[in-house]
């Protein structure tokens, strides 16, 4: 996925929340492919999705705290 305003494919926390937000199926599964095999992404995946929680119908971000939650317990 290209992201907006980044000038690299790595998953940094801006990157993270670019594919989380607008991402399809395919930017998805290349970012679990990435949390998988490493614990890193999975604590960015985290803090990226911690500031939405609050809000019920960001419901994309509340799948992939639950997600990571999982993964790393």
């Amino acid at each position: 996925m290209l992201h907006r305003h980044l000038t690299h494919q790595r998953f940094t926390l801006a990157a993270i929340d670019d594919v989380i937000a607008r991402g399809k199926r395919r930017d998805w599964a290349a970012l679990r492919r990435a949390a998988l095999s490493d614990r890193a992404t999975l604590e960015k995946v985290l803090r990226v999705c911690q500031p939405h929680i609050a809000d019920p119908y960001a419901q994309r971000y509340h799948f992939w705290k639950q997600y990571a939650e999982r993964l790393l317990s």
